[in-house]
C-alpha cells in the first residue's frame, strides 16, 4: 500500500516541477500596457500651463511600428518585427524613467507602478530582441533618432520639470499609438 502511495507524490512532485520549470511564454501584455498608459497620464495630470512655453512636438516614427493588418503568410515576422520594435521602446522608457532626477511633483506610487509594469513588459518580452531581420535596422534607427531627440529636449532644458512634461506627454501619445495602431502585436489575456 505505501509503494503505491509513494509513487503518486513522486509522480505529482515530478509532474509540479516539469511544469514550473517551463520558460514563460515572450508577450507583450496588452492590458499591462493600457494600465501603464493610464498611470502615466494620471501621475502628472494634465500638462501644466506654466510649461506650455517648452512644449515640443516630436513626431513619433509611425513606419517604425508599421506591420501588415491583415494575416498573411509574413503575418508572423510582421507580428515579431513589431513585437521587437514595441520591446525597443520599452527598453527606451525604461531608461528615461529609471533617472534619479524625476519630477517630485509626479504622483511616486504611479510612478513606481509605471516603471515596475514597464520592466515586467521589457522582462516578459525580451527574447524577441533576438530575432534578426532585413528592414529592423532602419526602423531601430528611427526610433533611436526619436528617443535621441527626447533625451536632448531634456539635456536643453536642463532636465527641468517642463522638459519632464514634455518627455511623459510624448511617451504618453507613444502608448497611446502603440495601443491603437500596433494591437496585432500584443498578447491579451483572452488570445491563445
Amino acid at each position: 500500500m505505501a509503494i503505491p502511495t509513494t509513487v503518486a507524490w513522486v509522480s505529482a512532485f515530478l509532474l509540479f516541477a516539469h511544469v514550473w520549470s517551463m520558460p514563460t511564454p515572450c508577450h507583450i501584455q496588452g492590458t499591462l500596457l493600457e494600465s501603464a498608459k493610464d498611470l502615466l497620464r494620471d501621475m502628472g495630470g494634465y500638462f501644466p500651463s506654466e510649461c506650455l512655453q517648452d512644449k515640443v512636438n516630436i513626431t513619433f516614427p509611425a513606419p517604425a511600428l508599421t506591420t501588415s493588418s491583415t494575416p498573411t503568410v509574413s503575418g508572423n515576422a510582421d507580428f515579431i518585427v513589431g513585437a521587437k520594435a514595441i520591446y525597443e521602446i520599452l527598453k527606451n522608457i525604461d531608461s528615461f524613467f529609471g533617472a534619479e532626477d524625476l519630477p517630485t511633483k509626479w504622483d511616486q506610487k504611479k510612478l513606481d507602478n509605471f516603471q515596475n509594469i514597464i520592466y515586467t513588459q521589457i522582462d516578459h518580452s525580451k527574447c524577441v530582441s533576438g530575432y534578426v531581420y532585413i528592414d529592423y535596422p532602419v526602423r531601430a534607427a528611427a526610433l533611436k533618432t526619436y528617443f535621441g531627440n527626447l533625451e536632448a529636449a531634456l539635456k536643453e532644458k536642463k532636465f527641468s520639470y517642463c522638459a519632464w512634461e514634455v518627455v511623459r506627454k510624448q511617451v504618453l501619445e507613444t502608448l497611446i499609438f502603440i495601443l491603437k495602431k500596433n494591437s496585432n502585436c500584443l498578447l491579451w489575456p483572452n488570445m491563445p
